[in-house]
């Protein structure tokens, strides 16, 4: 293989675990990244030429070199990632007891720029650098031979895709994928449209929270916010609520939220409000609408650094909104899966609208990732999700 070598001391992050490199951390007169073909696998050496593994690169970008081993005899080929696949199959293994769930999550499953997730027995997989891509055909016989699926669906229409000068496309690879797939999650059905959704047709990271959110809504009213297909209003449904308003963006969203509600024969009352989020929230306001659980689970307000301004400002408005629809002694849950949105941050965006709009707020329950999304300890960039649960009381003088 070809060799990159680093700059001093750009070594340190990998040395620490970390599994990136940066373009700026390649010593470019020694070893030119221009030389290299996006998704090449090549040996990463220290500035003093010391190996430190193998890695995929793409010259083009700004992570421009993702480590896959820290021994240059091995490269990631089908046998490495059946070896990697059954890893992370048995930790799906030994925390569900359906096979429902993210099979692969990217770095923390040792497999950076692929996301598998599993229906039963369909996958639906996401491609999202040079150097998975250029694997694609060993990637789906590895999946084959482990998982041994009925089908699967490439779902590459991600925006990390044209970041990494690759097409995207969406299309069926082995057997047939119907445009709904149907999951279990919590004990509750749900079909989610693969082929027309969001990312891989449904989030399985938030299962844990809506677990929690459950506790919350037996004879309640509750209010599901950026509904998406009903993943949290439908739980609270299924949990006993007797009253479920859904608003989102989308009409085909709203319809699969509505199916998701006959699936598990719900009999309260129902409400899809289709339109922007902030909108529809002021006109609830506006007509003294109040819920005893708010679900506000927005998409990413903060899709990289240089938003984080404007994108603090979005969870501000959001959760103030959210804040002025919970009855007295009702339940805010605050989600966010911007990266780049500190738990503490959103947490003080919280307590500046309890001040705000005179009202108490209690911190009962802190949520992360479901377990299907392991958290790769020396790459904070996997830990990315959070869910706080704040209950809500009128001005008690405090």
């Amino acid at each position: 293989m070809s060799v990159i070598r680093l700059k001093g001391q750009a070594d340190r992050r990998l040395r620490a675990g970390h599994q990136w490199i940066y373009s700026n951390e390649v010593n470019m007169d020694a070893t030119p990244l221009k030389q290299f073909n996006a998704g090449d696998q090549v040996i990463v050496e220290t500035a003093q030429g010391k190996p430190l593994g193998v890695a995929m690169i793409n010259p083009n970008t700004l992570i421009c070199g993702r480590l896959i081993s820290r021994s240059v005899d091995t490269v990631l080929n089908k046998s490495t990632l059946i070896h990697r696949l059954k890893i992370a199959l048995s930790l799906r293994d030994m925390t569900y007891p359906e096979p429902y769930y993210r099979l692969v999550f990217g770095d923390s499953d040792g497999l950076s720029g692929l996301v598998v997730d599993r229906f039963a027995d369909i996958l639906v997989v996401q491609i999202s650098t040079a150097g998975i891509e250029r694997i694609k055909d060993e990637v789906i016989e590895a999946l084959q031979e482990v998982v041994k699926p009925s089908a699967i669906l490439m779902k590459n229409d991600g925006k990390m895709r044209n970041v990494e000068g690759l097409d995207t496309y969406v299309e069926e690879v082995f057997g047939h994928v119907p445009e709904v797939v149907y999951l279990k999650e919590n004990d509750v059905l749900f079909q989610a449209p693969v082929w027309d959704g969001q990312k891989t047709g449904w989030f399985y990271d938030h299962r844990e929270n809506r677990k929690t959110m459950q506790t919350f809504c037996s004879g309640k009213r509750v209010l599901d916010v950026f509904s998406y297909v009903g993943g949290w209003g439908v739980q609270a449904a299924a949990a006993g609520a007797t009253d479920v308003t859904f608003i989102d963006a989308s009409e085909a969203a709203l319809d699969h939220a509505d199916a998701n509600l006959v699936l598990n024969q719900y009999e309260g009352e129902s409400n899809l409000l289709q339109g922007d989020a902030f909108e529809a929230m002021q006109s609830l306001i506006e007509e003294k609408q109040r819920f005893d659980v708010v679900v506000m689970d927005p998409p990413a307000f903060i899709a990289r650094r240089k938003d984080i301004k404007a994108g603090e400002g979005a969870y501000h408005r959001a959760n103030q909104l959210a804040m002025r629809l919970v009855a007295k002694g009702g339940i805010l849950v605050s989600g966010s899966c911007s990266m780049h949105l500190e738990t503490s941050r959103l947490h003080d965006i919280v307590r500046s609208n309890s001040r705000q709009l005179e009202r108490f707020s209690q911190l009962v329950y802190r949520g992360t990732q479901a377990p299907d999304h392991p958290v790769h300890p020396a790459i904070p960039e996997t830990e990315y999700l959070k869910a706080l649960f704040y209950r809500i009381h009128n001005n008690m003088g405090l």
